[in-house]
């Protein structure tokens, strides 16, 4: 069974810092590139950041760039999101996403179920 399992997430003041979590299992991790997107209360999915099967390329959002870090652990089947200065406006439900690149994978995508962060003070 295909699973992205999600830990991290909690409150934390302006300013603080959390490092988000996601366990994948069920799948060849090392051939998926991997996303963390957020989705606020009322508001659309929005993609936070990306990295590539192997962990050498990764990409940001403009809001996020030089705050957040993706990262991921291969051996650990594992993907990281280190969040930094954290604003109220971080606030949101964030989602792990794995897509597939290589065959027989191309062209999948799983999703994780989410972890509340709450910047608040």
């Amino acid at each position: 069974q295909v699973q992205l399992v999600e830990s991290g997430g909690g409150l934390v003041q302006p300013g603080g810092s959390l490092r988000l979590s996601c366990a994948a299992s069920g799948f060849t991790f090392s051939n998926y590139a991997m996303r963390w997107y957020r989705q606020a209360l009322g508001k659309e999915r929005e993609l936070v950041a990306t990295i590539n099967s192997g962990g050498s390329v990764t990409t940001y959002a403009d809001s996020m760039k030089g705050r957040f870090t993706i990262s991921r652990d291969n051996a650990k089947n594992t993907v990281y999101l280190q969040m930094n200065s954290l604003k109220p406006d971080d606030t949101a439900v964030y989602y792990c996403n794995a897509r597939g690149f290589y065959y027989p994978d191309s062209g999948r995508e799983y999703w994780g179920q989410g972890t509340q962060v709450t910047v608040s003070s």
